[in-house]
């Protein structure tokens, strides 16, 4: 049996990741819950119907786009914006268990800003078309 590649497997991650945030979390977001836009506003976020439907966008679109490896670092960059608020705003006062989820997609938020989509990304395709 072939061995995996650190290539392969960052690619296999980033695939599951991203389908992951768009069909179980973006997907349900778009369009948004009158329950979504009253809990953004709570918190203080201003024009919530505008805020609400971008965490649905960039969770959704992002989250495809992603798992493609399209506009990687900049679709990581607004989940860390996403993802922090969520853990760290929404979910500041609740235990451990409910950031949780929020900080692990902060933490591939972070990686992807920082790594881009890797190899097998069509980010790196359209590089490689470009030199």
């Amino acid at each position: 049996m072939k061995e995996i590649t650190g290539h392969t497997l960052f690619a296999a991650v980033r695939i599951f990741v991203g389908i992951t945030m768009a069909f179980a979390h973006g997907v349900g977001k778009v369009p948004p819950s009158e329950g979504l836009i009253g809990a953004i506003g709570t918190f203080g976020f201003p024009l919530p119907l505008v805020m609400a439907w971008a965490v649905g966008v960039i969770e959704l679109i992002g989250g495809i786009f992603i798992a493609m490896g399209l506009f990687t670092r900049v679709m990581g960059g607004l989940w860390v914006a996403v993802m922090g608020g969520a853990a760290f705003v929404i979910h500041a006062a609740d235990p451990f268990a409910k950031k949780e989820m929020a900080l692990l997609y902060l933490a591939f938020g972070v990686l992807y800003l920082a790594q881009g989509g890797g190899r097998y990304a069509i980010d790196t395709w359209i590089a490689r078309k470009r030199a």
